[in-house]
């Protein structure tokens, strides 16, 4: 049920105020690759190492993430902003220029990122217009870049240098 004192528009670009950082999220649904572009990524426990995500119900990649028991989360170097907006896309072959490795569970790992996180499915809920996924991580790495890709009111935003 909707607040009706709510606009959903308002109340998306009030959270739009608040920065994050940029993920793709990837699995293998039989034999098709999977990816896209989120910014709703997030640790939740560390012992056990948790993370968590959440993807649109109208998403036309749910079916293939509400099935998968594996898929790999990497966070985003700030010159990975063509990569992003490609992995954002609806339709577009995401796989075809970008250097790829097989992680756990066969699943699509990108080879340039800043940090990589491979996870097993650990929970689904239900959350409003929302699925939330839990995964638990098997395995990360990570790799020094000069700033994380940050998504700020809309758009891709810098983060201030001391």
């Amino acid at each position: 049920m909707t607040n009706p004192g709510i606009d959903p528009i308002q109340f998306r670009n009030a959270l739009g105020k608040f920065p994050t950082g940029v993920t793709i999220v990837t699995t293998k649904f039989g034999d098709e690759l999977i990816g896209m572009t989120i910014s709703s990524f997030n640790s939740v426990s560390l012992d056990p190492p948790l993370i968590l995500w959440s993807i649109d119900k109208g998403a036309r990649s749910l079916p293939a993430f509400k099935e998968a028991s594996n898929f790999a989360v990497h966070v985003l170097c700030e010159d990975q902003q063509e990569v992003s907006n490609l992995f954002a896309r609806q339709g577009a072959d995401k796989f075809a220029n970008v250097e790829l490795e097989t992680g756990i569970g066969d699943v699509p790992m990108l080879k340039e990122y800043s940090a990589r996180f491979q996870c097993q499915v650990e929970h689904q809920y239900e959350g409003g217009d929302h699925v939330i996924i839990v995964g638990r991580v098997l395995d990360f790495d990570a790799h020094d870049c000069k700033d994380p890709l940050v998504f700020h009111s809309g758009r891709y935003a810098k983060i201030a240098s001391e």
